[in-house]
């Protein structure tokens, strides 16, 4: 596994800042708003042909999302994607975001008002992301 290079860590957190500048007046009308907690993508790691999977904190949701790498893009991303993990299969919608980023994404936990602070929000999206990265155990036959 390569680790993720200030640029790739830069352009996640341009992508929070895009997400965050897009949804927050309206989740701040939602059920389950948690002022507590701020926008941060988190726990990535590269997956694929270029592209990078982890996890996106909102205020509101805890989102499994996948990164393309759009320098290798010869057309338009799809408006949905498979995603394939060794704990199964997800299906993920696409979100283009001002400044021409474009992510893949799924919402896991849809009500984060339990958690205290961003960093019990940081362990809980590392904890899914180990459970999504593990395959899941087969029943015995």
């Amino acid at each position: 596994m390569y680790t993720l290079t200030a640029d790739e860590y830069a352009l996640l957190a341009e992508l929070a800042k895009a997400y965050r500048d897009v949804h927050l007046p309206s989740m701040k009308q939602q059920e389950g708003w948690n002022p507590r907690l701020g926008f941060d993508a988190l726990c990535f790691q590269h997956h694929g042909a270029g592209n990078m999977v982890g996890a996106l904190i909102t205020p509101c949701e805890l989102w499994l999302v996948v990164v393309p790498d759009q320098s290798h893009l010869t057309e338009p991303l799809a408006g949905s994607l498979t995603l394939s993990l060794p704990s199964g299969t997800y299906q993920l919608s696409l979100e283009p975001l001002p400044g021409g980023y474009e992510l893949y994404k799924r919402a896991i936990l849809h009500n984060l008002e339990e958690l205290e602070n961003m960093q019990e929000a940081a362990r809980l999206a590392q904890r899914m992301m180990a459970r999504l990265m593990q395959p899941v155990d087969e029943p015995d036959a």
